[in-house]
């Protein structure tokens, strides 16, 4: 299905679910023609087009929340969807994730750590830590898999059918890594 088909058949549906979060229709066709920019760019990555619609959803859904974190505005949520705000739970994903990260071999955590949290680029990685720029990003790619067999063995995470990490955090002191 090219770009255009999908275009034609879906548009209309990813406006309104935009349109109803962020009530405004300007800013909601721009971010409808962001959508279909990635969708455009990254639709050969799909693998079953049975899976189109929920992908093309899941896009405009992120699309949405970028935006709201570039505004730096918060969405506001009815009262009954609220969580409650005085529990802070004692053990996060992030206490594992920043355990996982510091058990990871100083080759992998530097250029994943530069990377996916400083948000430099590899090619500027690549220079700064004066690596090839294939061995920095097959490095990242090793680290990210690393970090999802972190998941999988601290906190016995599983994969799901789409390859996605599927658990829950467990207490701090049943993690293997974090404990």
């Amino acid at each position: 299905m090219t770009t255009h088909d999908i275009w034609n058949t879906y548009a209309d549906d990813i406006k309104y679910f935009i349109l109803s979060k962020v009530k405004e229709p300007a800013i909601a066709d721009d971010l409808l023609q962001e959508t279909f920019i990635k969708v455009h760019t990254k639709k050969d990555m799909l693998k079953n087009d049975e899976k189109l619609k929920s992908w093309l959803f899941s896009i405009a859904r992120f699309t949405v929340m970028d935006y709201f974190r570039a505004q730096k505005t918060i969405a506001k949520l009815p009262e009954n969807e609220l969580v409650d705000t005085d529990f802070t739970p004692e053990h996060t994903e992030h206490d594992c994730l920043r355990s996982i990260i510091k058990s990871l071999p100083k080759k992998y955590r530097d250029p994943l750590f530069l990377s996916d949290i400083k948000g430099m680029k590899q090619a500027d990685i690549a220079q700064q830590l004066q690596l090839a720029l294939p061995t920095v990003k097959s490095q990242i790619q090793r680290g990210r898999k690393l970090i999802t067999q972190g998941f999988m063995y601290c906190c016995d995470f599983t994969r799901n059918d789409s390859g996605f990490l599927v658990g829950e955090i467990k207490d701090k002191k049943d993690c293997k890594i974090c404990h």
